[in-house]
């Protein structure tokens, strides 16, 4: 069988069954078993397939996933966060657009804590829009900026979403959760630009208002209580990784450890609250290995059938500039993510995709920090992104499913920008990565 057959053949076979309303594992599952069959003998093959599977899932840096998810779910049901972004509120003062940028940075604050979006979106939801509706915020200035900097989870480690890429494409992880730092500041920073231009040109959206004086040296007790020892988990995700003391495995394992040191900081650890976030990561975890597995044989039988050597051949031979191909790999991507999860796009697309990006002579880990910036855009996009459902959720009564479409579309237009910033200055994702020790 030619291989754009075999192709044809897969990636139908996923979309009738996307369309089906099937969980997206076993989707792929069952396109694997339909793979098997048919480019690896059947029965014998099952075999192959089941040590695909296995080999898989029994990797150690698979771990790091485990961990972080458990670091999120004790942080947000520890409510730390909060304190901390009312912290950082009676710095900010009387800025156009105060609250809107005020949940760009506890969504940034929030990512370093939790690689999780939907919990990002809905912890700065439920702290943040009561009192903007309460503000006259217009609802593009409540919901935008709250859709927006609750994904920078994925763009910030820990990154369960980085952890997941780099096990698809089979690229260094760590690299990988170094790398995105820069590139997550620098999109936190377009969406404030964003706010702080939109609401000096148009006040309105964003009503001004006098808050109580706060002595400084309050504010400067509440910003060392609250804000400082967040810093304690930082350093024990990411400088150790940067430092080369821990692999993600270990860093994740320190994490997980100084997040609960913090719920015990702060009188917040309990047996139920253990209880809650263990039982709560493990059900997600074993999802994600369910994925992970899913992808790996997906992406096993792809190279087998020959597609993924047929795809590179055509795209190392195309008569375009190499750069062409890679913009067209994320215009690919932006389309899919506006009707599919975004977990199924890295699934089809990472096993396609990075084989031919290594042919074309570009550095991996810079492709992943684009692709990451994808998926990033893929969970707030019309009409399918799932944080879009989770805010229409927590969003104040008389929201329409129109309003929570149209407030990310200027934040989608500044992640785009900052994908074609990495695009042309590659140094700011790689230059981190090439400090790093060991």
């Amino acid at each position: 069988m030619e291989w754009y057959w075999a192709l044809a053949i897969m990636l139908g076979s996923l979309l009738v069954l996307f369309a089906t309303g099937l969980q997206i594992c076993f989707c792929f599952f069952l396109v694997i078993i339909l793979g098997t069959f048919l480019f690896w003998g059947g029965l014998p093959g099952a075999t192959t397939l089941i040590m695909t599977i296995r080999n898989s899932v029994t990797q150690l840096g698979l771990l790091p996933i485990a961990l972080f998810i458990l670091m999120g779910e004790v942080m947000f049901r520890a409510k730390i966060a909060p304190k901390a972004i009312d912290a950082v509120d009676m710095w900010l003062g009387r800025i156009p657009g105060r609250l809107s940028l005020l949940a760009v940075a506890g969504g940034t604050l929030f990512a370093t804590l939790s690689g999780a979006s939907m919990a990002g979106v809905a912890m700065l939801g439920t702290t943040l829009m009561p009192e903007m509706e309460r503000r006259g915020y217009k609802r593009e200035m409540s919901l935008g900026p709250i859709l927006a900097s609750g994904t920078l989870a994925v763009m910030i480690p820990p990154s369960a979403g980085a952890i997941i890429l780099g096990c698809i494409a089979q690229i260094s992880i760590s690299r990988l959760l170094i790398a995105i730092i820069i590139p997550g500041l620098v999109m936190a920073s377009l969406f404030a630009a964003y706010i702080l231009i939109r609401c000096k040109l148009r006040p309105s959206i964003a009503p001004s208002f006098e808050s109580p004086p706060v002595p400084l040296l309050h504010r400067g007790i509440s910003l060392i209580k609250y804000v400082l020892p967040l810093g304690f988990v930082v350093f024990m995700v990411v400088v150790v990784i940067f430092l080369g003391v821990c692999t993600p495995t270990e860093a994740a394992a320190t994490g997980a450890l100084a997040t609960f040191i913090l719920a015990g900081f702060y009188r917040r650890l309990n047996w139920n609250m253990v209880k809650a976030s263990v039982m709560a990561a493990t059900e997600i975890s074993i999802m994600v290995f369910f994925i992970i597995a899913g992808a790996m044989a997906f992406s096993k039988i792809l190279a087998f059938s020959g597609a993924t050597k047929g795809l590179t051949d055509i795209a190392v031979t195309m008569p375009v500039h190499s750069i062409v191909v890679i913009i067209l790999m994320q215009v690919i991507m932006v389309i899919m993510g506006a009707f599919m999860d975004v977990v199924a796009i890295m699934m089809i697309t990472a096993p396609i995709f990075f084989p031919v990006v290594i042919a074309l002579g570009f550095d991996p880990i810079w492709f992943g920090v684009l692709m990451l910036i994808n998926i990033e855009i893929g969970v707030i996009s019309p009409p399918f992104g799932m944080t879009l459902f989770v805010m229409k959720s927590i969003a104040p009564p008389g929201t329409t499913m129109g309003e929570i479409y149209r407030a990310p579309l200027p934040f989608i237009a500044c992640d785009i920008l900052s994908m074609a910033v990495i695009m042309l200055f590659p140094a700011l994702a790689l230059w981190l990565p090439s400090l790093m020790r060991g």
